[in-house]
């Protein structure tokens, strides 16, 4: 697990343009190895059969323009089998003109027929060769038009948002930061399952298919310039290993594993986890509470649903706040964080709220949309 980094690419007014010039053959190489893993969006793509055959009927409709055309002008061409040019013989002619191939056995000789072939049909063959080559310069260039892709994406990806497994703990991790306002394109998915990364995909998210304990794979994911880390992989032990491999890419990155087992919270914590949520306690409490009192529990799971009834959440201290108490708050306080230190709002220490405080409050969902 070494620690992989690469110097940031130099902003610019065209800084995709001008680092494409500029890719070192070390980059280039590291690009196209990551464009194997890396699947970004889909951008609405018509599906490959659509597409030829949206040209195969282009390519057809240029072909009856152009028989149309030296139909209409039989009389000036000369066939050298036939004493007269027969429809046929029409069709013929285009095919063979519109592919270059000219056998030569049907000639334009007056004036009208060689005039029509200048202005019509030779833009008409130009534009045959287009079609059909532009299709297969297209599938040619599938590749490198993806590979510039995942080019701009890594140079332009930055304090971003990486959640490990994309399972049920990893959905629903990435459904409650989307509804918290943070964009699709700011969450990448790691997954060392293609069907979670098709999925991801799928859901509008950029997914990186490989082992989230190994160091490449967290680099093309970009972890090493990322602002958060959400580990919500369905072992503990591979926990723990994604998250001793991603502090050592990034320092500054806020670290959030989910466990099953309370006894392995000192580890993930030792691995370099700054919080550590235990899935199967945390369900057993709720379950207990829910027993105990059913209200307690809908509130609690109402609270833990955000955008829907109440929500949890986190802000600054506002200067007209600063100096007053909690309780004399528009909003329900219920705790206070003061630097490092989450305060109970009955806390002494957080009987005045300072400017540099935050405090979490519970408030009225804000409705989507």
């Amino acid at each position: 697990m070494s620690d992989v980094r690469r110097p940031p690419r130099r902003p610019g007014r065209f800084p995709i343009l001008r680092s494409l010039w500029s890719l070192s053959r070390a980059e280039a190489k590291d690009d196209t190895e990551a464009g194997r893993s890396i699947v970004l969006p889909a951008q609405g793509m018509t599906p490959p059969l659509q597409q030829v055959a949206r040209r195969l009927l282009m390519a057809l409709a240029v072909l009856a323009v152009t028989t149309l055309l030296v139909w209409l002008e039989r009389d000036g061409y000369r066939d050298n089998a036939h004493d007269e040019l027969t429809f046929l013989g029409a069709a013929y002619y285009a095919t063979v003109t519109l592919s270059t191939t000219g056998y030569g056995d049907i000639t334009p000789v007056s004036d009208g027929a060689r005039l029509t072939n200048i202005l019509l049909i030779t833009p008409l063959r130009v534009l045959f060769l287009i079609i059909l080559v532009g299709t297969t310069l297209e599938v040619l260039t599938t590749r490198t038009r993806h590979q510039v892709r995942i080019h701009r994406w890594r140079s332009r990806m930055r304090d971003h948002t990486v959640v490990i497994g994309y399972g049920t703990k990893g959905r629903h991790t990435i459904e409650t930061l989307t509804v918290q306002g943070v964009p699709k394109d700011q969450i990448v998915v790691v997954d060392p399952q293609q069907s979670a990364v098709d999925a991801a995909s799928s859901d509008g998210f950029v997914a990186v298919h490989g082992d989230a304990t190994r160091s490449d794979t967290l680099t093309r994911a970009e972890v090493q310039r990322a602002a958060r880390v959400v580990v919500a992989t369905q072992r503990d032990d591979t926990a723990a290993l994604v998250t001793l491999t991603a502090r050592q890419l990034t320092r500054q990155a806020t670290i959030v594993v989910a466990v099953r087992e309370d006894e392995n919270v000192p580890l993930l914590k030792q691995s370099g986890a700054d919080l550590v949520i235990t899935s199967s306690s945390s369900a057993g409490r709720l379950l207990g509470m829910s027993m105990a009192s059913p209200n307690v529990g809908g509130i609690l799971e109402d609270l833990l649903t955000y955008g829907s009834g109440l929500d949890l959440d986190e802000r600054p201290v506002t200067r007209s706040e600063a100096g007053r108490s909690p309780r004399e708050l528009d909003d329900l306080v219920v705790a206070v964080v003061r630097g490092h230190r989450v305060l109970n709002y009955t806390d002494p220490q957080a009987a005045t709220l300072e400017l540099t405080d935050r405090v979490i409050t519970i408030r009225q969902a804000v409705p989507s949309g």
